[in-house]
Parts: structure tokens; C-alpha cells; sequence
């Protein structure tokens, strides 16, 4: 508690993307899967202006094919399916790092264990498992759902149910159920990187705040960040290798 209070004050700011020859940072061989979803469409191109290599996975690569529209030599579209165990464990193989910034429902699904972020996550958990001790560290974009708004209270149990569609309300309980999962593993180096109560989309300052386990707002009472922000923390995370086998939370 008194850690993750310390954690939220504390403010980064990037405000160029420095490429990895100026910042001294090894590239990275890094791969997403959700490329083509509102988070990994800015997680894509800040890595690539970075410097590091980057493998967008999609099941349909024509849906991210405009990512690829001004060459980009260390940008691979690729096809793949986070449901599918033998499709993850060939991309995840000889990555530095993987992304996970997906969402759905699998089928007429009615339980949280029905949607593509868990059973997505436990496929990326079980093909890491299997690869040799330097194996792939794990960065998974959570939801806000799983963030305390005071100790012992989720915001997803203040979220009136009959507001949200059934399939929201079963991927918020997922992502609960996620950082649970993840909170029992050991053997595969993790960061559950969850983002505020809302996202904007305004443009990247390279300005955030990280936090722990609560809700935290701006001095307006505000719980936000930009996209292009939330986006610029993942990378962040990814070069620094900061916060290891915990849960980061983003915002302003």
C-alpha cells in the first residue's frame, strides 16, 4: 500500500522518441499481438521510431497492412492467433519481448474464461514456460477494472452492470481474473501494465505518472492518459525492465 502510493507520484517524462543509437538501449525484438487494436496502433510505431524491431501479429494481416504503408525495415506484418497454442509458441520463439493488447469473446462465451485475453494469456504463459531461462518477458495491458478505488474495492464492482453490454461486463471480470493468474506465476518474467479509468486520444507528450494496485486522478479528479502516452510506457517498461513480476498502473 505505502509503496504503491510512493509509486504514484512518481512522474516520467519522454518527451522525444530517442532512437536506441542515441539512448544507448539495445534494440529489441519485440512482438504484439492486438497490432491492429487502438492501443498496439500507437505501441507499433513507438517502438519502431525507437529503434527496435517490431512483428504485428494479426489473424488477418490485411487489417493492419496500413501500418506497413511507409516501409519500415524493422516492422513485420505477420499472421497468427493468440488461441491458437502452436501459432504463439513459433512467434513468441527468439523474442526479447511480447505484448498483449487483445480483447473479445470467444464464441457464445458467458464466463470470463471464455474471452480471448484469458485464454490468449494462458497460451503466451504456457509457450514461454517451454523456451529456455532467457525466454521472452511478458508485458500485458490489463484493465482499469482491476484497480482499487479504496483498499479492498475494485472499480469493476462499482461499474452498474446494466450499463455495459454482457461482453464488456465478461472482459472486465477477465482482466481481474488475469492479474490473479499472473500474480501466481513465477516462472515467467511479467508486467500487468493497466491504464486508467479512461483513455483519450489526445496526441503523445511522453509525460505519465506511474502507480500500483489504486485508481489515481489528476489534481481535477481525472483518471486518464492518452493512448499515445499509455503507449509510450509500455516502451518505456520494455527498455528498462523496471518493474518485474508486478502490476504497473498509467495515468496522469
Amino acid at each position: 500500500m505505502i509503496l504503491a502510493r510512493i509509486m504514484a507520484l512518481f512522474l516520467v517524462s519522454v518527451p522525444v522518441s530517442a532512437p536506441c543509437s542515441e539512448t544507448g538501449v539495445n534494440p529489441l525484438d519485440i512482438l504484439v499481438f492486438g497490432a491492429s487494436g487502438k492501443i498496439g496502433r500507437h505501441v507499433v510505431p513507438e517502438a519502431l521510431q525507437r529503434g527496435h524491431r517490431v512483428t504485428a501479429v494479426s489473424r488477418n494481416p490485411d487489417s493492419i497492412k496500413d501500418l506497413d504503408e511507409n516501409p519500415n525495415k524493422n516492422l513485420e506484418v505477420v499472421q497468427g492467433d493468440i488461441l491458437d497454442i502452436d501459432s504463439v509458441s513459433r512467434l513468441v520463439s527468439g523474442r526479447d519481448v511480447v505484448i498483449i493488447s487483445v480483447r473479445g469473446v470467444v464464441g457464445e462465451g458467458k464466463a470470463p474464461s471464455d474471452t480471448v485475453v484469458l485464454q490468449g494469456l494462458e497460451n503466451v504463459v504456457n509457450a514461454l514456460r517451454a523456451l529456455p531461462p532467457n525466454a521472452p518477458r511478458l508485458l500485458h495491458v490489463g484493465g482499469s477494472g482491476s484497480l482499487e478505488v479504496k483498499p479492498g474495492v475494485l472499480f469493476a464492482d462499482r461499474i452498474p452492470k446494466i450499463a455495459i453490454p454482457k461482453s464488456l461486463e465478461l472482459e472486465i471480470a477477465a482482466q481481474v481474473e488475469t492479474l490473479n493468474y499472473l500474480r501466481m506465476i513465477d516462472d515467467v518474467e511479467w508486467t500487468y501494465v493497466t491504464p486508467p479509468k479512461n483513455f483519450t486520444n489526445g496526441k503523445r507528450t511522453g509525460e505519465y505518472r506511474i502507480g500500483g494496485d489504486q485508481v489515481f486522478e489528476d489534481r481535477y479528479g481525472r483518471s486518464r492518459v492518452s493512448r499515445a502516452d499509455f503507449a509510450v510506457a509500455l516502451i518505456d517498461e520494455a527498455e528498462s525492465r523496471a518493474h518485474p513480476i508486478q502490476r504497473i498502473s498509467i495515468a496522469y
